[in-house]
């Protein structure tokens, strides 16, 4: 889960960010009773002049450090682990999964499926209103997924991969028996003019 906060506001004690990097663990027992149990993680920030955090940017451009300190005015963490309390407005109420996945492995991942069910009947579908009241369902375009006619596009695609292979071996063949037919001529042509110039020359 991300949180994005003033973190001076939220966290009075925020002393016990200083000195941390991006990606370093904070344990939320230093930060209050209220926070037991939870450990985040920061993952960026924006200092009071807006530039954003950055781990080891090589770029002319202006960027703050990577390490925490008290010019930061917003500091952004990532939830890794939760607490025994929830923390209001941010854990205590659950968002329902608006989207689903797309990729054909993920939503076999998040359904729990095998290779032999069929992923379209799982596609989390949602309902708009369009401009005129009309209620419809919508669903993503399945990435990635392997379908008979996909099949066969792969295996004409490798049909012609192999036609094309053989096509080029037997041009290098027909051309290499043309070349040897080409040298031989030429040799026997300098023999012969060699011939020709001794029988001159006696």
């Amino acid at each position: 889960m991300w949180i994005i906060i003033n973190f001076f506001i939220y966290f009075p004690n925020s002393r016990v960010f200083y000195d941390k990097r991006i990606s370093a663990e904070v344990p939320g027992d230093s930060l209050g009773d209220e926070f037991k149990g939870y450990i985040f993680r920061i993952s960026g920030g924006n200092d009071k002049q807006g530039f954003p955090m950055k781990q080891g940017e090589r770029k002319r451009k202006s960027v703050r450090g990577c390490i925490v300190g008290n010019d930061l005015a917003v500091l952004s963490l990532v939830l890794v682990k939760q607490g025994e309390q929830d923390i209001p407005g941010l854990t205590d109420n659950t968002v329902p999964k608006r989207l689903g996945p797309k990729r054909a492995s993920k939503i076999r991942k998040f359904f729990n499926l095998s290779k032999e069910d069929d992923v379209r009947k799982f596609v989390i579908r949602r309902e708009v209103t369009t401009k005129n009241g009309k209620t419809i369902t919508k669903a993503p375009k399945i990435q990635r997924l392997v379908t008979p006619l996909t099949l066969q596009r792969k295996r004409h695609r490798l049909a012609l991969k192999r036609r094309r292979a053989k096509a080029a071996q037997e041009a290098k063949a027909e051309y290499e028996v043309l070349l040897a037919k080409r040298v031989k001529e030429q040799k026997e042509r300098k023999a012969d003019l060699k011939k020709r110039r001794a029988s001159v020359k006696a």
